[in-house]
């Protein structure tokens, strides 16, 4: 399984969820007018004591049933109007935030798209997947309840100790007693909740992998007999991700109950105290009613710190783990500095001196993956090797030559790290992406079919003008024909990962969208090595046709393949160890020789 990179040191729940402001900023109006709402409702609950207090002081103690039922209508109409308030605050940010959600959820997906291969290497599926769900999900529940409650319940908790002290400074006092202890274990919460709900969701997307590695793999798993031991690796993930959130409810369950301990002890003081008061006459009971009240109504908004903080973390931790992948750099067309962009003219210029321009040329071309130790060798260590324009090259090599590196460094899925490569004359790493990619086209050895129609995924290798005959003469020469049988033709689902067809069948179906668009250069990886002999001969036949009118590099292991080819080159060591037509390597190249017999006792086998 790929490694995730580690979450930074210097983490900042805050400067992480301030990162979330250009997706807030469009909405801001909305959002803060929520807030505002909300203060204002909350704020309605604080009258409510002084509603109380003036019907304890005058018309219960006065013996005034008129002015009960109005106090009791008072208190009905703050109960409505705070009700409605709430959910008109509900209101004003459900639709927007739902949208921040899409748009960051979009973004996710827009930048994954644009990560170089060597990311996707990096990085487990899971951890992607978790990312652009659980995590946004976070984000969506932080911005629509904790972020809107924690500015209420601070401007509710800074008005209500006002009217408390006003009400009777020395119980007031009282109440304030436990903020300090309050304010230190609530800091000390937040570390170490920050700590283990980061861990939870790192969890997480290493289950989500595991998960979507066995749904994939369910044929292998089935084959082979796995069920216990993909079961018991599953169970060992659960596990692991059961404790720590056990170990995120005891965090809770302890600070919850120091919250609510420790207001409630003061409650308990004030009202012994103010009960002391009202008995020797230096405080009227409709006061302590009110002072008791108030202090009561401040008990969710005091209480629920606790819950709203773990809820900021986790959304904090959740927003870092997204930057983490939107922070990646992306494959990026920029230009030069002048001065480079000079020394790559008159390198270019050298090269040029040297060979004659055209077709698909590698220039003293080397290659080591980034991640790689500085010590370790290239993987392709100085490839000079010219194809020329309308030919065909085959590539042919011992098992992790290199010959599947190579071909990738052509529509730049990897970045030389030395020499350049050149499409007639023109070296790719200045050209735009879209317009290299335009150009050549790839046939991997491993096809990848999409959860959509067989049409679709063969048009993914055309122009988007590209239609029904374009479409028929790529399924002719990747004969595949088949496809006319099955139940809706070219328009039939073909399933997740096209897992639904056979492996010649999605081969053959890579290899039309690799043709279907009459590139120039043609980039085919080993494309017949799923097909039975007599399917190979009759593609091999339509093939033929269209790389005379292409410029192609075809990875080969067997001589029928090697056959298309107007040349050969012997990939050996990370080198070109040799260049010319199939039977002159065969008299002049023992290596060579002695692959093409071990794969010709493999065919006839």
């Amino acid at each position: 399984m790929p490694e995730t990179p580690s979450p930074p040191k210097d983490r900042s729940a805050v400067r992480s969820l301030l990162r979330l402001w250009p997706y807030v900023r469009p909405v801001r109006i909305r959002l803060f007018s929520a807030a505002f709402v909300a203060i204002v409702a909350s704020c309605l609950s604080l009258v409510i004591p002084l509603v109380l207090k003036w019907m304890v002081d005058g018309p219960v103690a006065d013996s005034d049933p008129g002015g009960v039922w109005l106090g009791a209508l008072c208190l009905l109409l703050l109960g409505i109007a705070e009700a409605v308030l709430f959910g008109f605050r509900r209101w004003l940010v459900a639709r927007p935030l739902a949208g921040v959600e899409a748009g960051m959820r979009a973004d996710l997906y827009r930048h994954l798209q644009r990560l170089p291969v060597a990311f996707h290497d990096r990085w487990a599926s899971g951890q992607l997947l978790s990312r652009g769900t659980t995590d946004l999900m976070l984000v969506r529940m932080f911005l629509t309840f904790p972020l809107t409650f924690l500015l209420v319940n601070a401007a509710t908790i800074l008005v209500g100790f006002g009217i408390l002290l006003s009400q009777e400074w020395t119980l007031g006092l009282v109440m304030l007693a436990p903020v300090v202890p309050l304010m230190i274990l609530l800091s000390l919460f937040e570390s170490r909740y920050f700590m283990v709900a980061r861990k939870a969701q790192d969890q997480v997307g290493d289950l989500t992998t595991v998960v979507e590695e066995s749904v994939l793999g369910i044929r292998i798993i089935k084959g082979f007999g796995r069920h216990r031991s993909q079961a018991l690796a599953f169970g060992e993930l659960s596990k692991r991700l059961r404790s720590t959130e056990l170990g995120k409810a005891r965090l809770l369950a302890g600070i919850w109950a120091l919250i609510m301990t420790l207001p409630e002890l003061a409650i308990g003081a004030a009202l012994v105290l103010g009960t002391i008061q009202v008995a020797d006459g230096s405080l009227s009971a409709g006061t302590l009613v009110a002072f008791l009240s108030t202090a009561l109504a401040l008990r969710w908004p005091v209480e629920s710190i606790g819950f709203l903080l773990a809820m900021s973390q986790e959304a904090a931790t959740a927003t870092e783990r997204y930057f983490e992948v939107m922070d990646a750099e992306v494959e990026r067309d920029a230009a030069l500095p002048q001065a480079e962009r000079d020394a790559e003219a008159r390198d270019a210029e050298a090269r040029a001196r040297r060979r004659p321009e055209g077709g698909l040329v590698f220039d003293e071309v080397e290659f080591r993956y980034p991640d790689a130790p500085g010590d370790s060798p290239p993987v392709l260590a100085r490839i000079d090797l010219r194809i020329r324009p309308g030919e065909t090259m085959a590539l042919v090599g011992a098992t992790g030559s290199g010959k599947t590196t190579l071909t990738a460094l052509v529509p730049r899925l990897h970045e030389v790290t030395g020499g350049q490569i050149t499409l007639d004359g023109e070296d790719i790493a200045a050209m735009p992406r879209e317009r290299l990619r335009e150009l050549v086209s790839v046939a991997f050895e491993e096809p990848t079919l999409f959860s959509t129609s067989v049409g679709e995924n063969v048009l993914m290798g055309a122009g988007g003008d590209a239609g029904g005959a374009e479409l028929g003469r790529a399924l002719d020469v990747a004969q595949a024909g088949f496809v006319r049988r099955l139940p809706h033709g070219v328009d039939t689902q073909v399933g997740e990962q096209g897992l639904s067809l056979s492996g010649g069948q999605r081969q053959r179906l890579a290899l039309a969208r690799a043709v279907v668009g009459r590139p120039r250069f043609l980039v085919l990886d080993d494309p017949l090595s799923a097909l039975d002999v007599h399917t190979e001969a009759l593609v091999e036949a339509a093939l033929r046709r269209v790389l005379a009118d292409t410029t192609a590099l075809v990875v080969a292991h067997r001589p029928s393949t090697v056959l298309l080819a107007d040349r050969v080159a012997l990939l050996s060591g990370g080198r070109i160890a040799a260049v010319g037509t199939h039977h002159e390597l065969l008299r002049s190249n023992t290596e060579y020789a002695w692959l093409m017999s071990g794969a010709a006792d493999e065919g006839d086998a």
